[in-house]
């Protein structure tokens, strides 16, 4: 499979926003650190555009005031997303981010079946410009590396994944497994109308998160087992 041939992908689809309601899901809450499971359909943090207010960072910020975001994870993404209480602990989670000393672990249902049990895809990435906000695999993009495993197959031939993402760079995941040739089903972004039609939503979940706690540096472990 070469990674870096352009994908063939119909015109962006024009979603209207509608964010799931409901109350914050909490996973972990302290003095320093909140946890969260964001649902999809629900932005991270508010858009340019008039009617995208309502994110998680604002409804963690009416359930917890002072919380603050520290990463993001896609709008049609699910998953463990955190949040610090504090500009001190914001700074010192921040890092954390950047040094790449949090492990990540998502989960996605993907189109057909890796040959392969494991493996791993480097493959740069930048901004699709004239078809933004997708991304798309090119030599002068950023470095971006993510492992995955197979961890079934469905009846159907479609594949269940485990995906680590050593990097962190926008739709990276989509995009590299877009560019293997097992795009995410649900994907209205990477992938064709098949595709996009194959689930109620996008097939990929934030499942695990383990990080050292701002104030003292534990260790800190936590789950959100995927929906679908």
């Amino acid at each position: 499979m070469d990674l870096f041939a352009p994908l063939s992908l119909p015109p962006l689809r024009d979603r209207p926003y509608a964010p799931p309601p409901g109350p914050l899901a909490v996973i972990h809450a302290d003095a320093a650190l909140l946890v969260v499971e964001k649902p999809s359909g629900l932005l991270t943090v508010p858009g340019k555009a008039p009617g995208l207010a309502d994110c998680l960072a604002a409804r963690a910020e009416a359930a917890f005031p002072g919380a603050r975001i520290v990463h993001r994870i896609d709008m049609d993404t699910s998953g463990l997303v955190v949040l610090a209480r504090s500009p001190e602990a914001q700074r010192h989670l921040g890092l954390q981010f950047e040094r790449r000393i949090v492990e990540k672990a998502y989960v996605a249902r993907v189109r057909g079946a890796p040959a392969a049990e494991a493996g791993r895809i480097e493959a740069p990435l930048m901004t699709d410009w004239p078809a933004r906000p997708r991304q798309k695999v090119d030599p002068q993009g950023r470095f971006a590396v993510t492992d995955w495993t197979r961890e079934s197959v469905e009846p159907c031939g479609d594949a269940r994944l485990s995906l680590r993402p050593l990097t962190g760079r926008s739709h990276q995941l989509r995009v590299h497994l877009a560019a293997l040739g097992h795009p995410i089903l649900g994907d209205a972004l990477y992938g064709d109308d098949a595709v996009y039609g194959a689930a109620p939503r996008l097939q990929l979940h934030a499942e695990r998160l383990r990080l050292r706690h701002p104030q003292g540096g534990a260790w800190m472990a936590f789950h959100a087992p995927a929906p679908f």
